[in-house]
């Protein structure tokens, strides 16, 4: 390893990735849990002869051959690790130190130290004792797609039929020619993959697929009693919400519930794409929903959740990860965790290629906030996008394009967006009520209340007429 990329790596310290130990008097036992959990998730980089905190103490030249050879023959031993491996320790030198490092490849297998399960978290070495976790293991070391798992006794009876018009219209919304157009509900659900075969015992029948797009509350209750998605409004009551809404339905009609809510407590921020209105706030909801509903992992305990905050807003939910850290557009390897939910969601509409969302919430969460969005992935994937409600790349873009002038203009975009929210909707509706204001931009009539009389003061608002029948005058 080049001298420059052992220097970074030590700088930045122990990641899930990386492990440093000391190992003074020969290798501690802690190392082979280490293999064990970075084998188990994955791979990573163990430096023998560092410290925790990064500093180099070095190994005794002459000693660190017979470590290398006692490390091997360990690893080979099915008492230690099981199943057993074959790692190569490379024996290097640092700035006049001797080090040895171990380069572990992610594995296909579940494997054990001492007969004891170890999982790599953050940079900690943790021991896997509940049945849960250890099954979220074998899934996502075999490749399982658990949308796959067919429930031979699950019926017609236990599904929303009465949602297949519905969804057949969008598949034709979306494509004059779908071949949907014209099947039968029951060539429908084969043409989705919703009928299965278990291939190792022969049963035939509907899948979890099936299950979770169109199954009856109490049947989707019955096969995944932890499924939910918890959607919450926190901007005042941090502690607690200000608004809370429990979604517990199928999937197709928990978009719909989900985006409402998001439609509710989100500005409708302006914005232009060659010279076409593009709903930023949908724009950037949708794919934040539509991936924590189609990309989760259903077996697993994890409450999904969907927070609007002051500043952010965040998607979290169970995942079956083949990696762990920060995506981009740059470093994006699409890899679909539920293929089945997946085409049947881009058949309706509410999803695009796969890959796109990434795109999406990078280039509308820039116009959106003015910041890009994170997302991450691990055992629990995460969207963070931010907020600013004082931030409009209209606003910006009109700024720039009339800088140095001192028109009405310039003034009006100079407002705060709850300001402006109302001089937009008064310029459409000059009639309109407090009341009926206040409904419409979504603000209690007293804050309403309160940006007339500032628009007033500023000169941007006057009243002509009665109080009960006169008119808003935007200036």
């Amino acid at each position: 390893m080049p001298t420059n990329g052992l220097h970074n790596i030590l700088s930045i310290g122990e990641t899930v990735a990386v492990e440093f130990k000391r190992c003074g008097n020969g290798i501690s036992a802690d190392t082979y849990e280490t293999v064990c959990s970075f084998l188990n998730r994955f791979g990573g980089d163990i430096y023998l002869g560092v410290e925790d905190d990064g500093e180099v103490i070095g190994l005794p030249p002459k000693a660190a051959p017979d470590m290398v050879k006692n490390f091997i023959s360990t690893i080979n031993n099915p008492d230690i690790i099981s199943p057993t491996v074959y790692l190569s320790p490379k024996i290097i030198e640092y700035e006049g130190k001797t080090l040895i490092h171990i380069h572990i490849h992610p594995s296909a297998e579940v494997h054990t130290c001492k007969k004891v399960i170890f999982d790599r978290v953050d940079d900690a070495d943790v021991k896997v004792t509940a049945t849960g976790q250890t099954a979220q293991m074998f899934i996502r070391k075999q490749k399982i797609y658990t949308e796959k798992k067919v429930y031979p006794y699950v019926t017609k009876k236990h599904f929303r039929l009465d949602l297949l018009p519905r969804i057949r219209q969008m598949a034709v919304n979306r494509d004059d020619k779908h071949p949907w157009k014209n099947l039968s509900d029951d060539d429908l659900l084969q043409s989705a993959g919703l009928l299965g075969e278990d291939l190792e015992t022969g049963q035939k029948g509907y899948n979890l697929a099936a299950i979770m797009l169109l199954g009856r509350d109490e049947v989707i209750k019955n096969v995944s009693p932890t499924y939910r998605t918890d959607a919450l409004l926190r901007k005042v009551n941090l502690d607690r919400y200000d608004d809370r809404l429990i979604v517990e339905t199928n999937l197709v009609e928990s978009y719909d519930l989900l985006m409402g809510f998001a439609e509710k407590h989100l500005w409708d921020k302006f914005y232009l794409e060659d010279d076409v209105r593009v709903n930023l706030r949908s724009k950037i909801s949708r794919e934040m929903l539509v991936n924590t509903l189609m990309h989760r992992e259903f077996t697993s305990s994890f409450i999904a959740k969907f927070i609007i905050g002051r500043d952010q807003m965040f998607t979290e939910n169970a995942n079956r990860a083949d990696k762990d850290g920060a995506i981009t557009p740059e470093n994006l390897q699409p890899n679909p965790k539920n293929p089945i939910i997946a085409a049947f969601f881009r058949n309706i509409g509410y999803a695009d290629e796969l890959g796109s969302g990434v795109r999406n919430l990078y280039k509308y969460g820039r116009r959106y906030s003015g910041k890009d969005p994170e997302l991450i992935d691990g055992d629990v994937f995460r969207i963070i996008v931010p907020l600013d409600d004082e931030y409009s790349f209209d606003a910006e873009t009109v700024k720039g394009q009339s800088k140095g002038n001192n028109c009405t203009m310039n003034c009006t975009i100079n407002c705060p967006l709850t300001e402006m929210a109302v001089l937009n909707f008064l310029r459409d509706n000059p009639n309109a009520t407090q009341s009926a204001i206040a409904t419409a931009i979504g603000r209690s009539p007293r804050s309403v209340k309160s940006d007339i009389a500032t628009l007033k003061e500023k000169g941007l608002l006057e009243r002509e007429g009665a109080k009960r029948n006169g008119t808003w005058i935007v200036k």
